[in-house]
């Protein structure tokens, strides 16, 4: 698919995002603390088939198992020097099961924050940050994405350094760009969505938005505050489902499929675009949700 092809879906409507990947994995035997990346390459099979059912479930873009595939993250399990070959191997896995499903949806490069906080607040620099997510991104584009989705970011020097980052590779990749809101309504560095907003509109990404944070109606509000901010421009939702609690040393999600798909319906009335799910979704949330989009696109 063509990078023009990507932007236009991405501009005419509305467009379903996949849901989870750790949690999915977490039920397929990944234990707590193992990279989520590394199964790239030991159990390829059980990447594909989370692909596969959220595919089946109604997605129509779907994001690399690569969220923390920078040689930050990846440093602490010392798979730093195989950045390149988790994250192609990833390209290779989603693509099979995309080509497989007809070949339609959306490839989106996944890349998360560093782990790391950037001068002055932390140790890292703004220079070595870019060149990680350059690093990372020329992996993902010459392994054949539609676009990068930049997520999870709570800092904003840092999103300018993904951002960057990856135009040091392709000028015209469209890039999507969601941060997290779970501190009081703000990123955890202080960030208010309508500030996100109108920076991130000037970084010149193609959609923006709120992922991950504290369930559904956080990030509905963060949409909210985003339209009023800014106009023109895609919006994202890409929640979690509901607030975990630890249960036997495990976090269980509180919203239900009909939670989230009743999410989806107010996202989708607040303005956004591109929804989606994060941790602890489920295919049978994301079903859910694309059921209700389609019965609301009927009665229109």
């Amino acid at each position: 698919m063509t990078m023009d092809r990507a932007r236009e879906l991405l501009r005419q409507g509305l467009l379903l995002a996949d849901g989870a990947m750790g949690t999915m994995l977490f039920q397929a035997g990944l234990e707590q603390g193992e990279p989520p990346d590394k199964w790239n390459l030991e159990h390829p099979e059980k990447v594909a088939a989370v692909h596969r059912g959220y595919l089946e479930a109604g997605a129509q873009l779907l994001l690399t198992n690569t969220f923390g595939a920078n040689r930050y993250r990846l440093k602490l399990h010392n798979l730093h020097d195989r950045v390149a070959e988790i994250n192609r191997k990833a390209v290779e896995i989603l693509r099979a099961e995309i080509e497989a499903a007809g070949g339609t949806a959306l490839a989106a490069g996944d890349i998360g924050p560093t782990g790391e906080v950037l001068l002055p607040y932390g140790e890292l620099a703004f220079e070595e940050a870019r060149a990680a997510f350059e690093e990372q991104a020329r992996a993902l584009i010459e392994a054949g994405v539609d676009l990068i989705w930049i997520e999870t970011l709570s800092d904003l020097e840092e999103m300018r350094a993904a951002v960057e980052g990856v135009r040091q590779v392709s000028p015209d990749i469209p890039i999507i760009a969601t941060m997290t809101f779970d501190t009081h309504g703000r990123t955890m560095m202080g960030v208010t969505p309508e500030q996100a907003a109108k920076a991130l509109v000037e970084m010149g990404v193609d959609a923006i938005g709120a992922n991950c944070g504290n369930g559904p109606d956080e990030t509905m509000l963060a949409v909210q505050k985003m339209a009023t901010a800014v106009q023109g421009i895609p919006l994202v939702a890409k929640a979690n489902a509901g607030i975990p609690r630890l249960e036997k040393g495990k976090p269980v999600y509180d919203a239900d499929p009909p939670a989230m798909a009743e999410y989806a319906l107010q996202v989708r009335q607040a303005g956004a675009q591109l929804i989606g799910a994060c941790c602890g979704s489920t295919p049978d949330h994301l079903r859910a949700m694309a059921r209700a989009l389609q019965a609301a696109r009927e009665k229109l």
